[in-house]
C-alpha cells in the first residue's frame, strides 16, 4: 500500500491506497513545531483505527509547502517505513507535469499535483481551484500544459484576519446565509465571505475563459470545496482527493 501526504500551512491530507484505489482519507491540522516522532505519533492511530497493519504499507509520496516539516515527515516516514519517501516536485513529476511557465521549479508541490491529477481525469483544457489556506487556480490549456494561474487568500483565511482586525466581529460558521443582504451580523459576514468567494471564483473563471479563448471543465478541491461549489455557476466537478491522486500518479510514474 501506498502512503500518500498532502502538507498545507493550514491542514495536513493523508490518503492511504491499494493499487489506484483509495482506502482511506484522513484530514488533520497542521502543527509546524511538530516532530518527526510527534508525526509518527500522529499516523500511528490513524491506522489503528482503520485495523492497518503499518508493515502492509511499503511506500510513501510526500507534497509539503512547510520546509521545516517536509524534513520531518521525511525522517517519520524513514523510521516507519525503512524507506525515504518520494518528495514531489515540478521535476519528480516528468512529463506527467508539462509546462509553459517561466520557471516551473517555482510551482509548488501541491499545484503539481493538482494539475497532473486534473488531466490525468478529465484531459484538456481544465482548471483546478484548490480552497484551502490560500485559493490557488491552476490552468491547463486545450495542448495539456500548464500554463499558469492564480493565487489569492483563502476563504477562512480572509475571514480569520476579518475577525483579528475588527474586535467587535466574532468568528462564525462559514455557511451559506441563503440571503445575499444579511439581516443581522452573523448573516452578513457570512454572504461576504462565502457568496464573495464563489462570486470571486467565478469572476475570475470567466477572465480565464476570456484569456484563453475558450472554455473548460473546472474542478474544485480542498477543505471547502463542496461549500463554494454549491453556490458557484462555472465549477463543474468536486474532487476532493485530487492532490492525492496526482500525488499517488507520480508516484508510480516514478516506480
Amino acid at each position: 500500500m501506498l502512503l500518500a501526504i498532502d502538507v498545507g500551512n493550514t491542514q495536513t491530507v493523508l490518503g492511504l491506497y491499494e493499487g489506484d484505489k483509495l482506502l482511506h482519507m484522513w484530514r488533520v491540522a497542521t502543527n509546524k513545531h511538530h516532530t518527526s516522532d510527534e508525526l509518527r505519533i500522529k499516523v500511528t492511530p490513524l491506522f489503528e483505527s482503520e485495523g492497518i497493519d503499518a508493515a502492509s504499507v511499503d511506500g510513501a509520496v510526500l507534497a509539503s509547502v512547510v520546509p521545516a516539516l517536509t524534513e520531518a515527515w521525511h525522517a517519520a516516514m524513514c523510521a516507519m517505513l525503512k524507506q525515504p519517501p518520494l518528495v514531489v516536485d515540478a521535476r519528480k513529476a516528468g512529463d506527467l507535469f508539462r509546462s509553459k511557465y517561466a520557471q516551473p521549479g517555482e510551482v509548488g508541490a501541491d499545484r503539481v499535483a493538482d494539475a497532473v491529477a486534473a488531466r490525468a481525469l478529465f484531459g484538456s483544457p481544465c482548471i483546478v481551484v484548490d480552497f484551502g489556506t490560500a485559493t490557488n487556480i491552476e490552468v491547463i490549456d486545450r495542448d495539456g500544459y500548464f500554463i499558469g494561474g492564480v493565487i489569492a487568500p483563502g476563504i477562512e483565511t480572509s475571514a480569520n484576519a476579518l475577525f483579528s482586525r475588527a474586535t467587535k466581529l466574532a468568528a462564525i460558521d462559514l455557511v451559506d446565509p441563503g440571503t445575499a443582504i444579511g439581516g443581522s451580523t452573523e448573516e452578513a459576514i457570512q454572504a461576504g465571505i462565502v457568496y464573495g468567494e464563489a462570486d470571486r471564483v467565478d469572476g475570475l473563471m470567466r477572465r480565464i475563459f476570456k484569456q484563453l479563448g475558450y472554455e473548460g471543465q473546472v474542478i474544485a478541491t480542498g477543505g471547502l470545496a463542496r461549500s463554494v461549489a454549491r453556490l458557484s455557476e462555472t465549477i463543474t466537478e468536486v474532487v476532493p482527493e485530487l492532490t492525492l491522486e496526482g500525488l499517488r500518479l507520480i508516484y508510480d510514474a516514478q516506480r
